[in-house]
């Protein structure tokens, strides 16, 4: 490479990334990395960054490649700024060609179509007033985005204050229009064949500018500077000095000013909201990026001994998940024989010390539920709180249904208040009449049907509010439904007590004796 031209060179960059892989295997990475970033760190500095910018990309892309995302070599962690970075633009009004009239003939090719600019299809670039001072303005702004530190600086603030409203308020008062001109020009350039031209550095000819204005592309560049300078001077970078604070006068700026770039990134043809969409996004992204930077750059492994362990149970994982010592699911008393005597308050089990209110338990007892459970189909309108809460309810239906739990071993606990929390256990051996069991969803939909417009009349006896019937009547508009949500209502306010032996109490003391004794014999 050092003996070579840069045309051979790029030949043979070609073989360097084509074979990454190979560099960055054990026999090679150790001893020839520091080989590799050398070669690449030469040729850097033999290829012109505004010349050879496509090749001073693939070096960059290779690097990139070949080290890890935590080598540090290449994060610049101290937040240090191109400073060589200096854009070079006429100081001296008095050699400025900007006095002379705009109407002035353009030197050969620097013509540009109709409608490239304004609101109107009148010629395009001569319809904003650039003179000598916007021009200095304009292109003294780069100091700033070559050097954001300079705007912690009180009277730099001004400065860059000042000529970034002028500069903004130029872009906002002559918007580029999506007309023909533009569209051809993007249709050409996506049938064109050859290389798409790309600037490294500004051109800041005085004759370009007006040209320069009527550009989308030269206005998203200006505009995303701003985003980026914005991101810095907000943002928390660990090596930044203790006087580089913003006023709350400058936050507000800054966060004002933001959103009129983002506005005037989307009003920018063509595709200006998906660009602006995708530039928001970027600059999300980076603050992850300081926020890694700025905790160390901790490595992206996590060692876990215990995923370590069972990875290396087997040598071939997909084996081992077919093993039959996998295939197991425990029967519901199994399972939940612990919950139940938990729940009995006999047993005096702290709440914060029940199984149901860990976290891991509950995972496994709804996936349980769901496979051995009818009742984890069964629609409700009742609502829980938490996961526990849930399982609480769960439990006590569990607890009088399974066959190897004697009911007389689980308490009732009616002798204690309701109040307390402890009466989650009913015990159906109280009232052995198939009239003591809780209503169910089809019960619910036998005696809703029979209701229908005349529910109102058993409302009163269910104790329901005047702005609970309001609701209900908002809610639908079939009086089939009407009963049906009064029904629900009821259930969810009563819980355990809304049984059946309560509800045909209610329907025969407002003269529903016939749907009443319907209940009863189902």
């Amino acid at each position: 490479m050092d003996c070579l031209p840069l045309d051979l060179c790029d030949k043979i960059f070609s073989f360097v990334e084509e074979n990454v892989s190979t560099w960055k295997s054990n026999s090679f990475y150790t001893a020839g990395k520091n080989y590799l970033l050398r070669m690449c760190n030469d040729l850097l500095r033999r290829l012109s960054k505004s010349q050879n910018t496509v090749f001073c990309g693939r070096i960059q892309l290779f690097l990139a490649r070949l080290f890890p995302l935590s080598e540090k070599s290449g994060l610049n962690l101290q937040s240090q700024f191109n400073l060589d970075n200096i854009t070079v633009f006429n100081k001296n009004e008095q050699e400025s060609t900007l006095g002379q009239k705009h109407t002035e003939e353009k030197e050969d090719g620097m013509e540009v179509e109709e409608g490239e600019m304004g609101e109107d299809d009148g010629p395009a670039p001569s319809s904003i007033p650039i003179d000598y001072n916007l021009y200095r303005k304009f292109w003294t702004l780069q100091d700033y985005f070559r050097n954001p530190v300079q705007c912690y600086d009180k009277f730099s603030w001004m400065t860059f204050l000042k000529y970034s409203d002028e500069t903004l308020a130029v872009f906002k008062s002559y918007k580029l229009d999506d007309m023909q001109a533009s569209k051809r020009k993007l249709e050409e350039l996506r049938a064109s064949s050859g290389e798409h031209v790309y600037f490294a550095k500004f051109l800041t000819s005085e004759k370009l500018m007006d040209l320069q204005l009527s550009d989308s592309n030269f206005r998203r560049h200006i505009l995303l500077q701003y985003l980026i300078l914005f991101q810095y001077l907000k943002g928390q970078v660990k090596f930044k000095s203790s006087s580089c604070v913003l006023n709350d006068d400058q936050a507000a700026w800054i966060e004002e000013t933001t959103k009129l770039v983002y506005q005037l990134l989307r009003e920018i043809p063509p595709d200006g909201d998906k660009f602006a969409a995708m530039v928001e996004h970027i600059l999300n992204t980076e603050e992850n990026w300081n926020a890694w930077k700025n905790e160390g750059c901790p490595s992206f492994v996590k060692e876990s001994d215990e995923l370590t362990r069972l990875w290396n149970l087997n040598h071939d994982n997909m084996e081992a998940c077919k093993s039959d010592s996998r295939e197991f699911m425990p029967s519901l008393d199994e399972f939940f024989a612990e919950a139940i005597e938990q729940a009995d308050p006999a047993n005096m089990v702290e709440e914060e010390y029940k199984v149901v209110r860990n976290a891991n338990y509950g995972w496994r007892a709804l996936r349980l539920l769901s496979r051995r459970s009818p009742h984890f189909f069964q629609p409700t309108n009742q609502k829980f709180k938490s996961l526990a809460d849930y399982l609480d309810s769960m439990v006590s239906k569990l607890a009088k249904e399974l066959p190897d739990i004697p009911s007389e071993e689980i308490k009732t606990g009616e002798e204690d208040d309701d109040d307390n929390g402890d009466n989650l256990l009913k015990d159906s051996n109280d009232s052995p009449s198939i009239q003591s069991k809780l209503v169910t969803n089809q019960q619910m939909d036998d005696v809703a049907a029979k209701l229908g417009a005349q529910w109102k009349n058993l409302a009163s006896h269910l104790e329901m509010k005047a702005a609970e019937l309001r609701e209900i009547e908002t809610d639908s508009e079939d009086v089939d439904m009407q009963a049906k949500l009064l029904l629900v209502a009821w259930q969810d306010r009563e819980g355990t007590q809304a049984t059946v032996e309560n509800l045909v109490a209610a329907l025969n003391a407002t003269g529903f004796s016939q749907i009443a004794d319907g209940l009863s014999e189902a």
